[in-house]
């Protein structure tokens, strides 16, 4: 039963779909004993894409040109047929006539199937109905498809299997496609706006003895030939700042990094960060470097300034607001932490605001608490909140005129964590403290508390200037420009769990 017949059945009849797969393999083994085997051909000169033809007709009428990628539909008529092609771009029309091709050759074209991979070489022209095609001279099958591709890919109902098959989503949904060709944009246009800023490109280790530089439960392995235990890295900031100490001053790094939690529309356990550093800078310099950046980034790519996310627009055209954290949970709590002097006071001021909080908790962990239960989500339009208390900020330098708070800002829109931010803490004795503590947390059963890495405590006494340094989650910025609804739009394989 060929898949023309099963087109035309009735709503009511099922298909053999294995039935349908013999069929395919069958004209495979044809061609093979006709001496005519697609997988023996290695190369295919194209000289034009689809959307290229398209978009240069006037210049490109009457000549031939060279395309090729994937069967999509197939009309057969007689002695002329019309199909569908699909390459990179977009889709082109060929016609296909058996006087042009020849007898034999169009009799092959005939049993081609939808899913093929084709080569056509012929003149561009309009149809009468107004269609820029290719009138076929040659039809070349380049892969034969031993699948059936779905048919209606957006009616599955089993929606995880188009992250599953992230191959078979990007042939059928060209709106994917679309998403993961913009994400590549960003990234170029990131990498081109620091490159000129002077700042160097670098990689640094993902397998690591102590995995530090932010709070997360990291990944585990081990080391066959070093008969060692390891961990997958949850940050890239130790390693860059080892970097700044060595005197390189601008440097950044994009890629994986791994944590050991949960997965929601947000969260995948590996996604990707861009950490950055700059000597002889603060959080104000990062400020005015994140805001700079993302609006060259959206007009570089999106051609504005102007995000729209789920019907909700956001203007990076205009100046970013900057507040303080304690001012945020004022506007939006009616709490002032100025006016909370103690622990026991601020737990108190919890208790009557139903926010809860763990025994271990001081003011300055109860005033983070109070800031994502109330004010995060008013967070829409693109804002820097400045100085955080210095019990969630470990490896941040403290305001001269306030050491219970740090100079750190995180970078909100649409309510959304974009970005993290220090003046980074560069003396070595307040760094051990700051360890010490965490250590001390991490002996109370946090597992997200960083360990003491003597190495990097050991290049903080050699010496790191004065230094700005901010991460950035590349895949939110993705989710935010493409407007899509969870982290797996924008990841091209997310974790899933395995089909047993």
């Amino acid at each position: 039963m060929s898949e023309e017949v099963r087109n035309n059945q009735p709503a009511n009849a099922e298909p053999n779909l294995n039935e349908l797969l013999k069929i395919r393999r069958e004209k495979l083994a044809e061609l093979q004993s006709a001496d005519k085997d697609p997988f023996k051909i290695t190369k295919y000169d194209v000289t034009h894409h689809s959307l290229e033809v398209k978009d240069n007709f006037e210049s490109l009428e009457g000549k031939v040109v060279s395309v090729a990628g994937r069967m999509m539909s197939k009309r057969i008529m007689g002695k002329a047929s019309f199909c569908n092609v699909q390459d990179l771009e977009g889709t082109i029309q060929a016609y296909v006539a058996r006087d042009t091709l020849g007898e034999d050759a169009y009799k092959d074209f005939k049993k081609m199937d939808i899913g093929d991979i084709v080569g056509i070489t012929g003149e561009v022209f309009r149809t009468k109905t107004g269609e820029i095609s290719i009138h076929a001279a040659t039809v070349t099958l380049l892969t034969k498809s031993l699948q059936i591709l779905p048919e209606k890919y957006h009616g599955l109902t089993n929606i995880d299997m188009r992250y599953r098959q992230r191959y078979t989503d990007l042939i059928m949904n060209p709106d994917v496609k679309k998403t993961f060709i913009t994400r590549s944009r960003i990234i170029t246009s990131i990498r081109r706006y620091l490159d000129s800023l002077g700042f160097m490109e670098v990689e640094t280790p993902m397998l690591v003895s102590n995995a530090g530089g932010a709070a997360a439960r990291p990944f585990e392995t081990h080391f066959n030939a070093l008969d060692e235990d390891l961990k997958l890295r949850i940050s890239l900031e130790l390693y860059l700042k080892r970097l700044i100490v060595g005197g390189l001053e601008r440097v950044y790094e994009i890629g994986r990094v791994f944590r050991n939690e949960g997965l929601d529309t947000r969260h995948n356990p590996e996604f990707t960060l861009m950490e950055l550093y700059q000597a002889y800078t603060d959080y104000h310099g990062m400020m005015d470097l994140t805001e700079n950046m993302f609006r060259h980034v959206a007009k570089e790519v999106l051609g504005t300034t102007t995000i729209v996310y789920n019907g909700i627009e956001m203007d990076l055209g205009k100046p970013f607001e900057r507040i303080t954290m304690v001012d945020a949970v004022k506007k939006y709590a009616g709490v002032d932490f100025n006016d909370i002097h103690t622990d026991e006071d601020a737990k108190a001021i919890a208790k009557e605001h139903h926010v809860e909080f763990e025994d271990r908790h001081k003011k300055g962990d109860i005033l983070a608490l109070f800031f994502e239960e109330f004010a995060e989500k008013h967070l829409i339009q693109p804002t820097f909140v400045m100085d955080h208390p210095i019990e969630i900020s470990p490896l941040t330098k403290k305001k001269p005129n306030d050491p219970a708070y740090v100079e750190r800002f995180e970078m909100f829109m649409n309510g959304w964590e974009m970005c993290n931010a220090y003046s980074e803490l560069n003396d070595p004795i307040d760094q051990r403290e700051r360890f010490k503590a965490q250590e001390e947390l991490l002996a109370q059963g946090d597992e997200e508390a960083n360990r003491t890495d003597e190495d990097f405590m050991n290049a903080l006494e050699i010496g790191m200037p004065p230094t700005g340094g901010i991460g950035y989650g590349i895949d939110r910025l993705c989710m935010l420009f493409t407007d899509s609804a969870a982290i797996r739009d924008v990841l091209l394989f997310p974790t899933m769990k395995s089909l047993d």
